[in-house]
């Protein structure tokens, strides 16, 4: 697990230094695979569940889950990438959203704050915890600052698989959900919009945008369940 984290958090580290204006979405998702590939690593997205190419690449107002193409980004933009890597029978997953050249100052707020929920979420994260600790704390501070919470799409369980139990929700739950014990490994991923909750799925049954067309952001890391504090193998 360890292993898997540390190269998507370096593919992370490649992104931030090539992110720029002018450059496709396309030409991101086959940096990371060149990457990964050079490192004897699999891509945990490509054609899983179908799913096309190897990283999620999202713009604007999607949310989630955009497949890379021919889009080029522009000055203002923010991109969310997703990213997972497959190495010696465990996978890693981190996301991240990143200013594109000067966006404005609500939007930047906008992926601090995103980023901000998931310390705030963590701070539970630790051994006799509830998962609804996790997740009602994210919600708290998230709405707090004047945002909203994605209701459709939610964290996970990740290790042999890329998806596992327990499901992570990023807003409160009416039961406690199981409790956190060491040795967990969790997928742990906010996903924020500047207006309303509310998504829509688009036709390529993939790209997920917000109902409102206003801007999203994801932040996500690996995390794993200590007698302590909480790991984060991704950062």
């Amino acid at each position: 697990m360890r292993r898997a984290s540390r190269l998507v958090k370096a593919a992370h580290e490649l992104l931030d230094d090539i992110i720029a204006v002018g450059i496709s979405t396309r030409e991101l998702d086959e940096a990371v695979v060149k990457f990964l590939k050079k490192r004897g690593a699999t891509p945990s997205f490509k054609n899983y569940r179908g799913f096309p190419k190897s990283v999620c690449i999202s713009v604007n107002d999607e949310v989630v889950h955009g497949i890379p193409g021919i889009r080029k980004l522009a000055d203002g933009d923010i991109v969310s990438i997703d990213i997972g890597a497959y190495i010696g029978g465990f996978h890693g997953d981190a996301a991240r959203t990143y200013a594109v050249g000067q966006v404005a100052p609500e939007i930047a707020r906008l992926l601090d704050v995103t980023r901000q929920s998931f310390f705030e979420g963590i701070r539970f994260a630790r051994k006799g915890c509830f998962l609804h600790q996790i997740s009602a704390a994210i919600q708290d501070y998230v709405e707090g600052q004047g945002f909203s919470v994605v209701r459709e799409l939610i964290g996970h369980g990740v290790g042999a698989a890329l998806h596992e139990d327990p499901e992570i929700p990023n807003f409160r739950q009416k039961n406690k959900g199981p409790r956190l014990r060491p040795g967990m490994t969790l997928a742990i991923e906010p996903m924020v919009n500047m207006g309303s909750p509310e998504v829509i799925f688009m036709d390529d049954e993939w790209t997920c945008v917000t109902a409102d067309g206003k801007p999203s952001a994801h932040y996500e890391n690996t995390v794993l369940i200590t007698d302590g504090e909480p790991e984060i193998l991704t950062i």
